[in-house]
């Protein structure tokens, strides 16, 4: 399930990219894959920002602004109740349900 298009952080160096696969394990909603010994995205706007990838990335071939996202709105629903909203979304709309 996409949410946004084009609202994204993540961001991915290819010329740091060793091909150590980390990023393709540890991505909840496979954002990356392998190709060539180096990580390629599938589709940027199956990220979820949760931060997985950037964490796990020794060689910062990754960063993206962790909890600013979907994932923090759906966090954010459960602990609070409601409907998760990231606040990207049309004024008074539930953007990420």
């Amino acid at each position: 399930m996409k949410y946004l298009t084009g609202v994204v952080t993540l961001e991915y160096f290819p010329e740091k990219c060793t091909g150590c696969q980390r990023c393709v394990e540890v991505c909840p909603r496979n954002v990356f894959f392998i190709q060539n010994k180096k990580a390629r995205l599938i589709d940027l706007d199956n990220c979820i920002e949760c931060g997985a990838c950037a964490n796990n990335c020794e060689f910062e071939a990754i960063k993206v602004n962790a909890g600013v996202g979907c994932a923090a709105a759906i966090l954010n629903s459960l602990i609070q109740g409601g409907a998760p909203c990231c606040g990207k979304g049309d004024s008074g709309s539930s953007c990420c349900g």
